[in-house]
């Protein structure tokens, strides 16, 4: 493949849109969750598992809850994605931010109890 053709490649994917969203981690045993946002869901789920079934998750809570309970006793799940707009360069953000905090409000993910967030964790990823 000539250096052109895989330059326009290169162009073509970053101008693709990927969807942005809200999406939570739950465990069905105990219901906690784990709830985060981002520009690029489907890229952040896979990563999510990714990093659980490796064993090396950053949330160490969630990871043994993981090693305890198993993957079949996980959902990973979108909670909304934002509409897609026509415009390439339109910025998300914003949107995303007021999604972000409508879900926190409903999910209360920093009640030890109901989630695996805590202050420190960051919601964007």
């Amino acid at each position: 493949m000539d250096k052109q053709r895989q330059k326009e490649l290169k162009q073509n994917y970053r101008q693709m849109s990927r969807p942005a969203g809200v999406m939570a981690i739950r465990c069905k045993v105990n219901g906690k969750v784990l709830f985060f946002s981002s520009l690029n869901m489907h890229g952040v789920l896979d990563r999510h598992e990714f990093q659980l079934r490796l064993g090396g998750h950053y949330n160490k809570e969630l990871q043994k809850d993981w090693n305890t309970y198993g993957r079949e006793n996980f959902t990973f799940e979108i909670l909304e994605q934002l509409e897609a707009k026509d415009d390439p360069t339109y910025d998300y953000s914003d949107d995303l931010a007021v999604l972000e905090e409508l879900w926190l409000e409903e999910l209360q993910p920093y009640d030890p109890e109901k989630g695996y967030n805590n202050k420190h964790t960051r919601l964007r990823q």
